[in-house]
């Protein structure tokens, strides 16, 4: 009390002052001191009071205190006494208000008071809330304990952590409001994570985890501040599922950010961190005394993975993450602790349940989940291994709902893992000497147990969803009941079970049962009409007035009975559509009938158990229905109650529509193949117009590279021409230079004339090509002569290829020309040679240089008659795209008008039907009405019989007169 006279500035003597006395002293110090150091200590004295005082400190000081905040902000001790006192004010968790103990000093109007613990946290509560409501009603107090959090002193920074932890347990979606639109608030409480303080980490952790609960923008911001990337870091130093409780703070938060967040789940997933969920689920092989902490965070490891492929995301969310799971050895991982030994009972239920929704839907995680083996010897399958202990009693209820759900996410849209169950029930595929999965559901449906019957039946059921194969093969099976009797088919044997009377939970499951296996399978429901005393069961059951109990067995009857009449063909003569409808009339009435049917949606159970696949229930006793199952009553119900009231006319009626409308769609089909025949043929006809512009293309390549040829042979012609004209001007000289100059003049000649010879054989050549090529594009037009819309084109590129070999037979010419000069001017070198010493020699030579010449001027000849026949022939060419042309024309006219006659047929028909269809109604609408008048109406066949009759005496009245 020595602080407290200071304060008061009295004496020791004297009544001591009450606590609102002193608080009001504080508060007034506070407000009023000028120095820095008197406001620290009257702000430490109110927190030292701020537990036993809440409310007197609360309703005095919370604006003082928030002022200090605004104005102090360079003492950080005084900052972290006025957060302390802050948050002692606004939390209301149990372990802060332990000190609060309510023996207060007498002299006050506080007395010493004894409350329950209940009635105590419940006004502790109300104090939280009234003091956070104050505190929030102006967002700048929200934004300033933002920017404390900047500070990086361990007494400011903490204690404003939890300040803001608190504020958002008592008022979380205010508080949230006012952060999301914060500039960069979130960001700042990102940065929590950071700090190298594990206490103020720690905290932050918890922070965030109240920030982000149920506000899918906050979440998002969070995600993309690296929130990812800096918890699985966290999680991986604190030593994954062997950490402590930073490591389930993290999980948690995890947790809220991707749990029914469609975009931070696919930003998980794109950013690889599913990869770093695997070395989670690394089991050693003694795994016994695991902690309660392992447990716990290994469960929310589970529950993460189960956000990521939950069946309520998005399809193909799901199934992206499913293959990544596979493809990253997380579900082999999953499974190797599956089939561990030790593993504590809920954490194997959860596992099981995990890797159900991993597998679920999932093609090749469910073949991978078909080969998985227990460790067992010998080894068995995984899937039996599960089945045994959903048909074993003694195993927990949890767990046998686990491994139910199990089989029944391995059977989700997966035909082939249907057929494979089923074909262990089969006779040919029986084996003695193992236990297979159909042995273990026949065990469980024929059991004393009433939960293993309904399970047996249910996941039975799966294996037969959507697949009219299986259907079909389950009636091959048979049972052998007792020694000396002879075997009796399952669907028998379900029927015989259902007709005993048994517990209501085991007639559910079969009836269940029965109703999938004969939906939509016109063979089974006439195999189970065929024994004679399934319907008066079937009505017995219906028609009886019974209690709450067995309402639901009723409506399921009615249900199986339903089914019986919507999917008959007819095949038995006692039991048709027809008749079966008149039993339910004479038996039981069409309207109770529909009220019995209306049993099953009207269960409490129905809509639980139609929420979400999984079958959670809360006892034993309350496993009635299965989510599937609801689809298939949902379905069902409307077709069947109208089938029931449908009269045998408007049956009739009805199949005479459909066979008009499928005439018509058969005539329509006909039309379609039609058009698709032409379209295929006018495909063809492009392509083969295609070929030929790229053979054209060819063509025009080949005479570029000619061209270029050509030009080569005239600059050697050219320069050939040059050397002789200086060999003549040589011809002066004394006569041994001539004759060494002619020797040499001689031999280049000879070897350029070899050089002429051996271009022209290639030039020979490839103008043989070119009128081969110019044959194939011939004989190909005349086959692709549909190709109207490229033969303009092929024209204009022919009139450029005749033009271009008009230009080369000039060229020819003029090499002809330039050759016989050639030939002249070698003459009269020869003539020359003669008169020197080596004369009979050089005559020898200008005599081969003569005939080569000579050999040549006929190739080039034979060249230009070779020219002409080309352009002969690209003449004819050009006639036959014209023929081309105008078939294609013709073609494509034929096409419109049958496109047309199509169209207007179609049209045609289709106004018929709608003219008959209202001329009907009409007639059905005026009949009601004279019916209704009280006329009596005659059908169509009896008024004409009245009109020939009327007639005919009317002829016999004239023939009187």
């Amino acid at each position: 009390m020595n602080f407290f006279r200071g304060v008061m500035g009295g004496q020791a003597a004297g009544p001591q002052p009450s606590g609102a006395e002193t608080i009001q002293k504080l508060c007034d110090r506070v407000a009023s001191s000028t120095l820095l150091e008197d406001r620290r200590d009257a702000v430490r004295a109110l927190k030292s009071l701020s537990k036993k005082y809440r409310m007197e400190v609360g309703t005095q000081a919370m604006e003082h205190l928030i002022n200090i905040l605004q104005t102090d902000r360079s003492d950080s001790e005084i900052l972290g006494y006025a957060l302390d006192t802050l948050y002692n004010l606004i939390c209301n968790d149990e372990e802060e208000e332990q000190d609060a103990v309510t023996s207060i000093p007498a002299s006050g109007k506080h007395k010493n008071v004894s409350m329950p613990d209940e009635a105590m946290q419940k006004q502790s509560d109300d104090l939280g809330a009234q003091f956070t409501e104050q505190f929030i009603q102006d967002p700048e107090h929200i934004t300033l304990i933002l920017s404390l959090l900047e500070e990086f002193d361990f007494h400011v920074r903490w204690p404003g952590v939890k300040l803001l932890t608190a504020l958002l347990k008592n008022q979380g979606v205010q508080v949230q409001g006012i952060i999301l639109v914060s500039p960069m608030g979130v960001s700042r409480l990102m940065d929590l994570l950071a700090d190298s303080r594990e206490v103020i980490r720690n905290d932050g952790l918890l922070l965030l985890q109240q920030l982000t609960k149920s506000n899918a923008a906050i979440q998002k911001i969070v995600a993309f501040e690296s929130a990812f990337e800096r918890l699985l870091d966290i999680i991986t130093e604190e030593g994954s599922s062997d950490g402590g409780i930073v490591v389930e703070d993290c999980l948690l938060l995890l947790l809220n950010l991707l749990k029914n967040n469609s975009s931070n789940q696919n930003f998980f997933k794109e950013g690889s961190y599913i990869q770093r969920m695997k070395p989670w689920f690394e089991v050693g092989d003694d795994n016994s005394g695991w902690s309660a902490q392992k447990v716990t965070n290994l469960h929310l490891m589970l529950q993460l993975v189960r956000v990521m492929v939950s069946p309520v995301n998005s399809p193909g969310a799901s199934a992206s993450c499913q293959k990544s799971m596979y493809q990253c050895g997380l579900l082999q991982q999953l499974c190797t602790i599956l089939m561990a030994t030790g593993v504590p009972a809920d954490i194997l239920t959860e596992t099981i349940n995990t890797v159900s929704e991993v597998i679920r839907g999932s093609q090749v995680n469910q073949d991978y989940f078909a080969s998985v083996n227990a460790p067992s010897n010998p080894p068995r399958p995984a899937i039996v291994v599960l089945l045994m202990s959903m048909v074993n009693e003694r195993q927990p209820f949890v767990l046998r709902c686990a491994v139910l759900y199990c089989f029944q996410c391995f059977l989700y849209k997966n035909q082939k893992g249907q057929g494979e169950i089923v074909a262990t029930l089969l006779p040919s595929t029986i084996d003695a000497n193992s236990i297979s999965a159909g042995q273990l559901l026949c065990g469980g449906l024929f059991s004393a147990d009433s939960l293993s019957n309904w399970c047996a039946s249910v996941a039975l059921a799966h294996a037969l969803q959507d697949n009219l194969t299986q259907k079909e093969q389950l009636l091959r099976v048979q049972l052998a009941t007792s020694l000396g009797k002879p075997p009796v088919s399952l669907l028998q044997q379900c029927t015989n079970i259902l007709s005993q009377g048994s517990k209501v939970q085991t007639r559910v499951g079969l009836l269940m049962l029965l109703c999938t296996w004969i939906n939509n399978c016109p063979i089974a429901v006439t195999h189970f009409l065929h024994n004679q005393e399934n319907v008066p069961f079937l009505t017995a059951q219906i028609s009886e007035n019974l209690g709450e109990d067995e309402r639901l067995v009723q409506g399921l009857c009615a249900l199986l009975l339903g089914i019986c009449i919507f999917y008959n063909d007819n095949s038995l003569e006692n039991y048709t559509k027809e008749k079966l409808k008149q039993l339910i009339e004479k038996r039981i009435g069409k309207e109770n009938f529909v009220e019995k049917l209306g049993f099953i949606t009207k269960h409490e159970l129905y809509s639980r158990a139609a929420q979400k696949p999984q079958p959670v229930f809360p006892s034993p006793e309350q496993m009635l229905f299965d989510h599937e199952f609801t689809k298939l009553v949902k379905e069902l119900e409307g077709v069947i109650t109208k089938a029931v009231h449908k009269s045998s006319e408007d049956e009739k009626k009805e199949e005479e529509v459909k066979k008009t409308l499928e005439q018509h769609d058969n005539i329509v089909t006909q039309y379609k193949e039609l058009i698709r025949e032409q379209d295929a043929q006018i495909q063809e006809l492009k392509e083969q117009v295609a070929t030929m512009t790229a053979q054209s293309e060819q063509m025009q390549t080949t005479v570029t590279q000619q061209l270029s040829q050509i030009q080569q042979h005239k600059d050697q012609y050219n320069i050939l021409k040059l050397k002789l004209g200086k060999d003549n001007q040589s011809n002066s000289q004394a006569d041994s230079q001539v004759n060494g100059l002619q020797t040499e003049e001689l031999t280049q000649l000879r070897e350029e004339v070899e050089e002429l010879r051996q271009q022209h054989t290639l030039l020979q050549t490839q103008l043989g090509d070119k009128d081969a090529l110019i044959n194939t594009l011939q004989s190909e037009t005349a086959e692709g002569s549909a190709a109207a819309s490229d033969n303009t084109e092929l024209l204009k590129e022919l009139e450029a290829l005749r033009s271009q070999v008009q230009s080369q037979s000039v060229e020819i010419d003029q090499m002809k020309t330039e050759r016989q000069e050639l030939l002249r001017k070698a003459e009269a070198v020869s003539s020359e040679a003669v008169s020197s010493s080596d004369g009979s020699l050089d005559a020898a030579k200008m005599a081969e240089v003569e005939s080569r010449l000579a050999a040549q001027t006929s190739e080039t000849e034979r060249l230009k008659e070779e020219s002409k026949s080309l352009l002969e022939s690209r003449a004819e060419l050009e006639q036959q795209l014209a023929t081309a042309t105008s078939t294609v024309a013709i073609l494509q006219t034929e096409k419109a008008k049958l496109q047309t006659e199509v169209q207007e047929s179609k049209k045609e028909q289709d106004d018929l039907l709608m003219l008959l269809a209202d001329q009907d109604q009409k007639i059905s609408g005026l009949k009601q009405r004279l019916k209704a008048l009280g006329e009596t109406v005659d059908d169509e066949d009896d008024l004409d019989t009245r009109d020939q009759t009327d007639e005919d005496e009317e002829d016999e009245d004239e023939d009187e007169d």
